[in-house]
Order: structure tokens, then sequence, then C-alpha cells
């Protein structure tokens, strides 16, 4: 990580912090517990944010939805999004990635591996090939974001 005082985000705010980039962010995002929460726009152009449980596969965020959540819905209608995963502790960190979104309808079977590999970041042993079976069914769909910008900081308080 690279330390920086002129780094600015899209807003043209300043940071004194370093630079999360390569192994480092990737590490910084499967980080314990930590949600992504996803941005998008609703048909009406009004913006909506979803946490959801998440892994990576290689630099892709993928996650899993309902084919009928408006999560769902607004990927199918503008596959564009917004992804940010916070620290919550001080000295804080966050990571803003924005990608294109693809929808990948898994056999269930297919699907259990996925939803398995999530749960296991966000519930206790006991409990994991429950949720994984709970959240692997026909109506729920794989969604795997491919980050073409990211904008990530550790340190922010500091």
């Amino acid at each position: 990580m690279q330390r920086s005082r002129t780094e600015e985000n899209s807003l043209g705010e300043v940071y004194m912090a370093e630079k999360i980039e390569g192994a480092a962010l990737n590490e910084f995002l499967m980080a314990g517990t930590r949600t992504a929460k996803i941005a998008g726009v609703k048909s009406d152009g009004s913006p909506i944010v979803s946490p959801v449980w998440f892994t990576m596969d290689a630099d892709d965020v993928v996650f899993t939805t309902m084919c009928t959540s408006l999560k769902y819905k607004i990927i199918q209608r503008d596959s564009r999004v917004s992804i940010c995963v916070d620290e919550e502790v001080f000295p804080y960190g966050f990571a803003v990635l924005q990608g294109v979104a693809s929808i990948h309808k898994l056999s269930v079977d297919e699907l259990l591996q996925w939803t398995t590999k999530i749960a296991a970041r966000y519930v206790p042993e006991p409990l994991v090939r429950q949720f994984g079976k709970r959240n692997a069914v026909a109506e729920e769909v794989l969604i795997r974001v491919s980050p073409d910008r990211v904008f990530a900081f550790s340190g922010v308080a500091d």
C-alpha cells in the first residue's frame, strides 16, 4: 500500500490514507463479516442501496439474490452497479468498486456451492450447511460483478 496525501475521490475530497490495491484489496474485502452495499438506480431514476453477503472469486464480487428481488430487477434492467465495503472500526477504511454485474441462473447443486461458501463467512460453523441449503433454491440467482474501477483506502482517520 502506498501513502498518499493527494488522492481524491470523485467528490474532490482529499484523503491522507493508504491506497489499497492488488492482493491487499482482496484481503480487505474478505476480512471478517463485512457486507457489501450494492447501489443501483430504480426505473424511476431514484437510487437504492442494498446490503448483501458476498465472497470474492479472483477479482469478481459474487453474491446471490432472489429473481423476484428489486436488486435482481435493477441489475437485469441496467447491469452497471457500484459496491461499497467498509471497515467500521478506527482508523476506518473502505473500498468502492464500480463495474458490470452479470446474472447467472445455475442449477440448485451449482448454486449450493456458492451459497455455502458465502454462508461460511457470516454464520457460525454449525449453521453453514443449513444457510447454504436455504439459499440454494430455484428462484435464487448468482450475481457476479467484475469491477472496472476501484477506489479503496485504509487508515482514513489517520
